[in-house]
């Protein structure tokens, strides 16, 4: 079949064909009343003209692609909606992304740097699965935008969610509630993440704001997955009575089921004896547990979109600092009131 070309669309929509490239490429096209673009549109659809990519990129010097370097989001679904904002945006806007998954491998980091580099990419976006501070790999272009990540020597483009703010939002949903002895599940120091000390900060502040002096026995530190989360929740609940706790702020969701194993292995109830609230707002976690956990959730979508909207120059970034991306809180029915047989 015999390619269709731009006189073909020229013909039908009665004009010249450097009308038909200015309407169709957008250069220029403002000298084109608003009847004879609408035209011109319409002869190409009829037709079946299909623009040439590779004569395009060469003319407007884009490729109308942005690159996405990350190290497992693509194969982790708990963090994919990152992918989903940023392709949302690209889409809207006329780019294809091509994602490169390196499973933190440094040559296979260098590889895809290459490569995009190779197919001209308008863009990139350098994105990581959790928060953390990377280094910057030699050779990403300083417009790059970072997703889920800050630089260790900032100067970038990066979008991180505020760990702080939705660690005081979980525990003002405890307090609230009218809990004042509060204890908070958190991650080992040895695994160096990064909201750790954040959202413990953020617990700190909400205790201060209501008056609650911190009890150091209420601060738990587990490997943040669902056993870790039952033994520390068991270590708090062996507190003697009147220094157990009445509620839960957990690290992350799978420490919170760890902590409803806890309760239930006691013959407690949640929240009727005991309040949690977690953190992550997990796929297949936090929804799914009996009851359905309060959570914090973090905004993976809204940053995907934010870094793509920055790579495009859809909007402004400071590159002094990172943009914290709010955590909102999701409401559901792990919390309520204390039990009366634990009045302080």
């Amino acid at each position: 079949m015999a390619r269709v070309r731009m006189s073909d669309v020229a013909a039908r929509a009665g004009v010249s064909t450097a009308t038909v490239s200015m309407v169709l490429n957008g250069v220029g096209s403002t000298r084109v009343s608003p009847q004879t673009q609408q035209r011109v549109r319409e002869a190409a659809e009829a037709v079946g003209y299909k623009p040439n990519s590779v004569a395009r990129s060469l003319r407007t010097q884009q490729t109308r692609m942005v690159g996405l370097i990350s190290d497992t989001i693509a194969s982790t679904p708990f963090a994919g909606r990152m992918l989903a904002g940023a392709n949302d945006v690209a889409r809207e806007h006329g780019h294809l992304v091509i994602l490169v998954d390196t499973e933190q491998d440094p040559d296979a980091e260098r590889q895809a740097l290459n490569a995009l580099s190779g197919q001209q990419v308008d863009a990139m976006i350098y994105a990581s699965m959790w928060h953390r501070v990377v280094e910057v790999p030699d050779g990403l272009p300083e417009d790059a935008v970072l997703l889920d990540c800050a630089p260790a020597a900032g100067g970038r483009a990066a979008v991180v969610p505020d760990e702080q703010a939705g660690g005081m939002a979980a525990v003002r949903e405890l307090v609230t509630a009218g809990h004042r002895r509060i204890a908070f599940l958190d991650a080992e120091e040895r695994f160096e993440l990064v909201a750790s000390p954040l959202r413990h900060e953020g617990y700190l502040q909400v205790l201060a704001e209501a008056g609650i002096e911190p009890d150091p026995a209420l601060h738990a530190r587990a490997e943040p997955v669902a056993g870790g989360g039952r033994e520390a929740a068991q270590r708090l609940l062996d507190l003697p009575a009147g220094r157990a706790p009445t509620a839960m702020f957990c690290f992350n969701d799978r420490m919170a089921m760890g902590a409803y194993a806890a309760a239930h292995r006691r013959g407690l109830s949640v929240p009727g004896d005991l309040s949690v609230v977690g953190y992550d707002d997990q796929q297949l976690v936090a929804a799914e547990l009996d009851p359905p956990l309060t959570t914090i959730a973090l905004p993976h979508y809204e940053m995907g979109r934010w870094a793509m909207e920055v790579a495009l120059g859809l909007r402004q970034a400071d590159r002094a600092t990172p943009y914290l991306m709010p955590c909102p809180v999701i409401r559901r029915a792990s919390v309520g009131p204390p039990p009366a047989a634990f009045g302080d």
